[in-house]
């Protein structure tokens, strides 16, 4: 299948890091975004980690067989890396990661998740969430503890309730979309969803997109203008 991709990350405004990282390895058609946590360098480690990974397990020719028994294996093994590599070394315990990844296949894609770093579909001018956050607010929201207003502002919207290695299992969630010639796709981590409202991603992505990497760029300018409080990652995926 045709496609088109551009990436871009950043450290931001604020932090002296990034613990963000993404892989594309586009002849296998897969793309992964990762939000890393952690004491001093931990985060980037988890980060790194899980995207090396996952790319060497699926971007391995023999190993292209049934995409969601891949993706489940590279996640946990992945997971199985992260959290065994932070019990051996105490300076990296408690790292983890998030993980958002998108494997396009033959007029579909799976879309694999692990925390909220999130995957984004524009079709005809919509945009549309295609994952659901593991975290603390977005799980009251779904429950209607919550409304969506006042998950955006509160003080727990940082918690996380699934990450990759912070147990010694981990449960992704992988489904299944069919495409549309000209589906435009965003992974990203929340350094950008924290910072600009859905509907300025939509108007964003629904602009000019000739150019993929300079609309990865407008979105990466666009949160650092909101304060760039976090590292941001964008991955930006075309079905041309």
């Amino acid at each position: 299948m045709p496609i088109q991709v551009a990436a871009l990350t950043d450290v931001g405004r604020v932090r002296s890091a990034n613990e963000d990282a993404y892989g594309v390895c586009a002849e296998a058609g897969l793309f992964i975004v990762c939000d890393g946590m952690g004491g001093a360098a931990a985060g980037e480690v988890a980060s790194q980690t899980a995207v090396s990974t996952v790319t060497e397990i699926l971007c391995d020719p023999e190993k292209a067989g049934d995409p969601r028994n891949a993706l489940q294996s590279g996640i946990e093994e992945a997971n199985r890396r992260v959290f065994s590599r932070a019990e051996r070394e105490p300076s990296l315990h408690g790292m983890g990661t998030t993980l958002v990844s998108l494997l396009v296949r033959d007029g579909s894609v799976w879309i694999a998740h692990v925390g909220d770093s999130r995957c984004y579909r524009l079709r005809a001018g919509t945009l549309q969430r295609m994952t659901q956050d593991h975290s603390l607010v977005d799980e009251q929201v779904r429950l209607g503890q919550m409304t969506p207003a006042e998950a955006e502002s509160s003080p727990l919207r940082n918690v996380i309730t699934r990450a990759i290695g912070t147990r010694d299992t981990v449960a992704p969630d992988i489904e299944e979309v069919a495409t549309e010639e000209g589906d435009l796709f965003l992974l990203c981590s929340d350094g950008l969803t924290k910072e600009v409202p859905e509907t300025r991603l939509a108007a964003l992505l629904s602009g000019d997109a000739s150019d993929l990497q300079e609309l990865c760029g407008r979105l990466v300018e666009e949160a650092n203008a909101m304060g760039g409080s976090d590292n941001v990652t964008a991955v930006i995926v075309r079905i041309s």
